[in-house]
This record gives structure tokens, C-alpha cells and sequence, in this order.
């Protein structure tokens, strides 16, 4: 009985003995990278035909003209970014308000523009399209300051607000947004757009969503050895 009890008493001990090592060469939890940053900000816009800002939301509105290639457009640039961005703009339609055929009861309008998106090579990324009908001032998205109107308001003003969303990857900077073609049914007659120059929406509130480049780290410098005398 002696001779068990030691020999159990024994092997207890380098079963401790065991676990006790193996606690002790348990590695370090790797650290956790930092969580990427992501930042949404409004992007850089470059308009070669601003309308104006708007007296009640104060957002500035940037005229969107028919063309056939990305000079002719709106030009988008974004930060320079990791994976994916989000591109955001509202685009409108564009109507010339008149008080006068309001009163008469001449002034509805169905509008329904057709928009692109394209890189700088010209390679379409996606179309977007606004329907709005006009029928009085409360239709209005906004009005713009800056006109010889009443109250100094512009005649032309835009209507319908419809969110665009477009992700783009990495690669991609830059980005133009072009007009394609304006559709306009009246009362007394229907109308197709398509001729290159003509302004036929308009954009606003244009932000994008992006995690930053990671900054790059120096090169290292090779010491430059020194010539002994």
C-alpha cells in the first residue's frame, strides 16, 4: 500500500509539474490591428456651370450638360482610398418656374432626365435617371438666389430630389457625370433633348464615403559608411 501511495503521490506530481509548464508556454494573444477609419466628407466638385446655392437648404446646385465625353461633364474627384468608395449626389430636374403660367393653369410638366456616370476614359459606370411632374411652386425642391426674378430668385429652379449611390473601387479617383437625353411631356406637345451643351438636371449635396489610404511608411535610410583617414 506504501509502495502505491508514493508511486500515485509521484505521478501527481509531475502531472503538475506538466501543467504547469504548459500554462507557462501558452503564447501571447496576437494584438488586434486597429479598426480602419471610415470617413464620409463632401467630395471635390469641379462645375463648369453652377446654377447657385439654394435659399433654403443652401446647397449648391451645379448644372448638368449633355455630352459625349468626360470633358464635357461634371468632374468628381475622390480621395485616394482603400478598397472600395461610396459615391452619393441627389439629382434633380430642372424646371423654369413662371407665375404667370401657373396662374393660367399652363404649367405642368413631366420631366424625366437621363444621366451618366463615367470614368475619364469615357467608360460608362452607371446610368441614373429623374421623373418629376411640375405643376406650381410647391413642387419646387428650392429656390436659387442671385436672379433678376422677384425676391431676386432665379427663374430656374430644380424639383424632385432622387438619391444616387454608386460604389466605385480602388482604382478609380475620378469620375465625370454627363448628361444623355431630357424628356418633356407638356400639355400642347412632347419633347426629346439630346443635343450636346444643353443643361438639362442638376446635382447636389455630392459626398463620398471612403476608409483612407494607409500613410506610407519612409524608406530607410542605409547609413553611408565613413571613410577613415
Amino acid at each position: 500500500m506504501r509502495t502505491t501511495a508514493v508511486a500515485w503521490l509521484a505521478c501527481a506530481l509531475v502531472a503538475g509539474s506538466l501543467e504547469a509548464q504548459t500554462i507557462r508556454k501558452k503564447p501571447a494573444p496576437a494584438p488586434v490591428a486597429p479598426a480602419a477609419t471610415l470617413k464620409v466628407e463632401p467630395a471635390e466638385v469641379t462645375c463648369a456651370s453652377p446654377l447657385g446655392i439654394g435659399v433654403k437648404t443652401l446647397r449648391s446646385f451645379c448644372d448638368v450638360p449633355i455630352g459625349r465625353t468626360s470633358g464635357d461633364g461634371i468632374l468628381i474627384t475622390l480621395p485616394p482610398h482603400k478598397g472600395k468608395a461610396v459615391l452619393t449626389f441627389d439629382l434633380h430636374n430642372r424646371q423654369t418656374y413662371s407665375e404667370e403660367q401657373v396662374k393660367a393653369r399652363r404649367s405642368y410638366a413631366k420631366l424625366t432626365a437621363t444621366v451618366g456616370v463615367m470614368t475619364l476614359d469615357n467608360t460608362l459606370v452607371t446610368r441614373a435617371i429623374v421623373q418629376n411632374e411640375f405643376r406650381n411652386e410647391a413642387d419646387l425642391f428650392d429656390r436659387i438666389g442671385g436672379g433678376a426674378g422677384p425676391g431676386g430668385l432665379k427663374a430656374v429652379a430644380p424639383i424632385g430630389a432622387e438619391p444616387i449611390r454608386i460604389e466605385l473601387p480602388e482604382n478609380i479617383n475620378d469620375v465625370c457625370v454627363l448628361g444623355e437625353k431630357l424628356g418633356v411631356r407638356r400639355l400642347d406637345a412632347d419633347e426629346v433633348f439630346t443635343g450636346p451643351g444643353r443643361p438639362i438636371a442638376l446635382i447636389s449635396n455630392v459626398t463620398v464615403e471612403y476608409t483612407p489610404q494607409p500613410a506610407k511608411k519612409p524608406p530607410v535610410k542605409t547609413p553611408v559608411p565613413v571613410k577613415k583617414k
